[in-house]
């Protein structure tokens, strides 16, 4: 089956149907850690979530289409939005997409995009600031969740403080629902952190097993960081120590602990309330 010609372009793509191509290889690779290293490239599935790639003006390197889908003229926009955002723009077989995807019904997109990452001196920290904290996360779905609730919330960046799973792993990106291109991101060790926490005279608040106050009992400051730990061990209590405030989330019932993602909804949430949801769209 031939490719057809975009009609506003009149460019025809490379069609790919075996997944010995070096293109697919390369993009098949992506699934691991070391190959997203070593490329800086990572994954986005669906026209939705690529979408919010361009609009938030990450750089795509690569992108696949399945031949059907050029039949839709919202997709066949998309691809010539990419391919003028830079990418190479290929069709492929349905075989060549699952096995991209690691999926038997792929999306109808898979585009390959430029990692982003900030530093914490890029993070703006004049007027009022809402910042999250992760200390060593393990869990790739909980990561995604986590940037979904936080750029739901008008959080300003997240900070992967320490050992942290990739927020650029397929299983986090999926998570994120489009939400890992538009919530600012940065690493650090945890010393860095603490001296950056230190100069913008930020309050920082760890929910922990130990807190004595309630979340919803704190006057939360203008500027404000909330930490959360390990799924398995929570923030070791050196790091602790240097919180200004410790916090309990509240619970009944036989469950002693909250999903990671579920606690960090509502501190984010909480600390949003504290604002009167400013900046709320409804």
């Amino acid at each position: 089956m031939t490719p057809p010609v975009s009609p506003s372009s009149g460019f025809a793509p490379e069609h790919v149907t075996s997944v010995s191509n070096d293109t697919v290889k390369r993009l098949r690779s992506l699934d691991r850690k070391k190959a997203r290293e070593e490329t800086g490239l990572f994954l986005a599935e669906g026209a939705r979530l690529i979408e919010e790639g361009l609009r938030h003006g990450w750089r795509p390197a690569v992108a696949l289409a399945g031949l059907p889908a050029l039949e839709r003229p919202r997709t066949a926009d998309l691809l010539e939005r990419l391919r003028k955002a830079g990418a190479r723009t290929l069709t492929a077989s349905e075989k060549v997409m699952s096995a991209v995807s690691r999926k038997d019904n792929p999306q109808t997109v898979i585009a390959a995009f430029h990692q982003r990452l900030s530093t914490l001196t890029d993070l703006p920290t004049e007027g009022a600031r809402r910042w999250l904290a992760l200390f060593e996360v393990r869990d790739p779905g909980n990561l995604g969740t986590i940037l979904r609730t936080g750029d739901a919330a008008g959080v300003d960046a997240v900070v992967l403080i320490g050992d942290t799973c990739d927020p650029f792993s397929m299983e986090a990106v999926r998570a994120s629902m489009g939400s890992v291109f538009a919530m600012p991101l940065a690493r650090a060790d945890a010393q860095e952190f603490l001296r950056w926490k230190a100069a913008t005279g930020a309050q920082l608040t760890a929910a922990s097993m130990r807190g004595r106050q309630r979340h919803d009992q704190v006057r939360y400051q203008e500027k404000s960081i909330v930490v959360l730990g390990n799924e398995q061990s929570g923030l070791p209590p050196s790091f602790e120590s240097e919180c200004d405030v410790l916090v309990r989330i509240p619970m009944a019932g036989a469950a002693d602990s909250l999903n990671l993602a579920s606690a960090a909804g509502v501190m984010i949430y909480e600390v949003w309330r504290s604002t009167g949801y400013e900046g709320a769209a409804s």
